[in-house]
C-alpha cells in the first residue's frame, strides 16, 4: 500500500535587484541534510554547489536561471527560503571581547535574529553607467551568482576582480556605438579594461565597493560583564543556522 504524500506549501517572493517575481517551496528535509553536511565542510565551492541546488530545485517558476540573478538577489532569495523552510529566527552566538579591566571577558552570548528583518543595504548607490570619458561609458550589470561560484577556485584577489568586471560588462558606448558585451570576446573585453587608466579603473571598482548587502545591526548586553554590544552582520554566510 503506497503511503500518504504529504502537501508542501508554495510562496511567491519579488527579487530586490533583479525585480522578479518567483514562485518557491520550502526545502525538504533531504535538502537540507544536503546542505548541512555543505557547511559542516566549511568549503565554498560545497556550499555555492548545495545552495544552488537546492533554489533549483524549490524555484517553480519557469524560465528562471539561477546562475544569472544577481548575487544579492540569491542571497535574500535564499535567506527567504530558510525562514519559510526551517523558521524565521536563527539563533547565534558571539564571545564578549570587552578587555575593559584587561583581560578579554569571554563570555558566551547568545542571540535570536529575525531573518525577516534582513534586508539589501547600500553603503552608497553608485550608477552602473560610468563615465570613463567625454564620449566613452561602460554600463556594468551586478554581479551574477554564476559568475561569484566560477571564481572560487581563482588563485588570487586579482584574477577574481577582473574576472568579475569583465563578466559583469553589459555595454561600452562611445559616442556613436553600442558596443554589447554578449557579442564581444572575454578576451577584448578583457583588453579594453587593461588599457584603463588608473583613475578610471577606480571608478569600476567603486561601482563594485559599493554593491549591496544583507545586513543586520544586532544589540546585545554581556550578563558577565555588563558591556553592551553594538555589530552589524552581513553576509549570507553569517545567517546559516539549520
Amino acid at each position: 500500500m503506497a503511503l500518504p504524500k504529504l502537501e508542501v506549501p508554495t510562496y511567491e517572493l519579488e527579487l530586490p535587484l533583479s525585480g522578479k517575481k518567483i514562485k518557491y517551496r520550502p526545502f525538504l528535509v533531504k535538502e537540507q541534510k544536503n546542505l548541512m553536511m555543505a557547511m559542516e565542510s566549511g568549503d565554498a565551492e560545497t556550499i555555492q554547489y548545495n545552495v544552488r541546488e537546492i533554489l533549483n530545485v524549490c524555484t517553480l517558476t519557469p524560465g528562471i536561471d539561477v546562475d544569472e540573478l544577481p548575487i544579492i538577489d540569491i542571497e535574500y532569495y535564499f535567506i527567504n527560503l530558510r525562514a519559510k523552510s526551517v523558521g524565521e529566527f536563527v539563533e547565534s552566538k558571539y564571545r564578549c571581547n570587552n578587555d575593559a579591566s584587561g583581560t578579554e571577558c569571554g563570555n558566551i552570548m547568545e542571540t535570536k535574529i529575525n531573518l525577516n528583518e534582513i534586508k539589501p543595504e547600500w553603503e552608497e548607490k553608485v550608477d552602473p553607467e560610468i563615465k570613463l570619458t567625454d564620449k566613452i561609458v561602460i554600463k556594468m550589470r551586478y554581479p551574477r551568482f554564476g559568475i561569484v561560484r566560477d571564481s572560487v577556485n581563482m588563485d588570487n584577489i586579482t584574477d577574481v576582480t577582473f574576472n568579475m568586471i569583465v563578466n559583469s560588462i553589459e555595454y561600452i558606448y562611445d559616442g556613436e556605438q553600442f558596443y554589447y558585451a554578449k557579442e564581444t570576446t572575454k578576451e577584448e573585453l578583457l583588453e579594453f579594461i587593461e588599457q584603463l587608466s588608473q583613475q578610471q579603473f577606480e571608478k569600476i571598482e567603486k561601482f563594485f565597493a559599493n554593491l549591496p548587502k544583507m545586513k543586520k545591526n544586532i544589540e546585545m548586553t554581556c550578563s558577565k560583564c555588563g558591556f553592551h554590544h553594538k555589530m552589524e552582520v552581513e553576509g549570507l554566510e553569517s545567517f546559516f543556522a539549520f
